[in-house]
């Protein structure tokens, strides 16, 4: 049963002191200087589950968002039996608040695990959908398909680099298009339980890819499995940044000054991680929201989910909201995306394995 929150729940506080980016949207005329806005907190202003227990599958999870352009939202998650089985396919909702279509499976190559789907707005005016296919994450392959006429149908699928396995383009997270045109999709590698980050670069509109290096990891500082599934934004033209999940217990990062081709070596950050999926929404400039459970230790609780936002390029966290806390030791609130949309955050999640919650949320400012 749909569980719908209209009301405003409590607003975010201020937790330390905090730090004014330089690329506020947002300003007004004081004795005659520019005076900046100011992020003070964050509300939810919707929140409720696509769908309920009469779902079509017993599991699902790792759900992805994007805005289709008509007030309403596209919203797609892998479903079936549980994680890895055969069953497992893409399924996908259009919808906004009180009015969600019923799932629908769009996505099953064959019959083995389907994984991760990412939807992308395109400057081509496409969505389009990509998503990972095999029995084991080593061995994934990475498939896409598109809509032209906003998710009412959509094209025969397609291997993204046919014959490459592993992890070209989007592993989890959103794709980023930077200044200059280039696509980028964050993606990762996970081979016999060793992990590490590459970046995969388009620069023709998605028609060819070029994979990054791995990119640099002290092994001795990063323990356990490594990072995978970054989060990307890029805070001036050129100036591309991720964070990571990791099983170190931290959210870690790496910068990027030529567009994302060559990456600095990457560096655990004070953000607790559990070994968890993150996202990050580019707010302008250096000031970004993030996603996440605020929670350290490899493989830690998967709760409470959290809203964050930093206004100097991620170093300082001074605003944390807690969308939804949990209420025992099982509940599993994961996997999160997100985006910013005309002053507000939008975003969806794993509640429990057994439905997405859709949440909307308002940036509250003061001067």
């Amino acid at each position: 049963m749909k569980q719908t929150v209209l009301a405003v729940l409590s607003t975010a506080m201020i937790l330390g002191a905090t730090s004014c980016g330089n690329s506020s949207s947002e300003s007004s005329q004081q004795q005659g200087q520019v005076v900046e806005s100011k992020i003070t907190g964050i509300k939810t202003l919707e929140y409720e589950h696509i769908f309920g227990d009469d779902r079509p599958f017993a599991q699902c999870h790792a759900s992805t968002i994007a805005p289709v352009g008509d007030g309403t939202y596209m919203v797609s998650w892998f479903a079936g039996s549980y994680e890895k089985h055969d069953d497992v396919g893409i399924w996908l909702s259009q919808g906004k608040l009180n009015d969600w279509s019923e799932p629908k499976l769009v996505a099953k190559i064959r019959n083995d695990p389907h994984w991760n789907p990412v939807l992308f707005n395109a400057p081509d005016g496409k969505m389009y959908l990509y998503f990972k296919v095999g029995k084991e994450i080593d061995d994934w392959e990475t498939w896409v398909q598109y809509s032209a006429d906003k998710g009412k149908t959509w094209s025969d699928a397609r291997e993204l680099v046919p014959g490459d396995t592993g992890g070209r383009g989007p592993v989890r997270n959103h794709m980023l298009v930077l200044s200059n045109g280039t696509w980028l999709a964050p993606a990762s590698l996970e081979d016999n339980k060793v992990w590490d980050v590459i970046i995969d670069r388009s620069e023709d509109g998605g028609k060819t890819w070029t994979a990054t290096d791995k990119l640099e990891l002290d092994r001795n500082e990063v323990t356990g499995e490594g990072v995978i599934q970054p989060a990307l934004w890029e805070s001036k033209p050129g100036h591309v940044h991720m964070l990571m999940r990791s099983s170190t217990g931290q959210i870690c990062r790496s910068d990027s000054e030529d567009y994302g081709k060559t990456w600095s070596k990457i560096e655990k950050t004070d953000l607790p991680n559990n070994n968890s999926g993150i996202d990050i929404a580019p707010l302008g400039g250096e000031k970004i929201a993030l996603i996440f459970n605020p929670v350290s230790g490899n493989w830690g609780k998967r709760y409470p989910i959290t809203v964050a936002i930093s206004e100097d390029n991620g170093k300082t966290w001074p605003v944390k909201f807690d969308i939804e806390k949990g209420e025992n030791e099982n509940d599993e609130l994961s996997y999160p995306a997100i985006f910013y949309e005309d002053g507000k955050l939008v975003a969806c999640y794993t509640w429990n394995r057994q439905r997405i919650a859709f949440w909307k949320g308002e940036i509250e400012r003061s001067l």
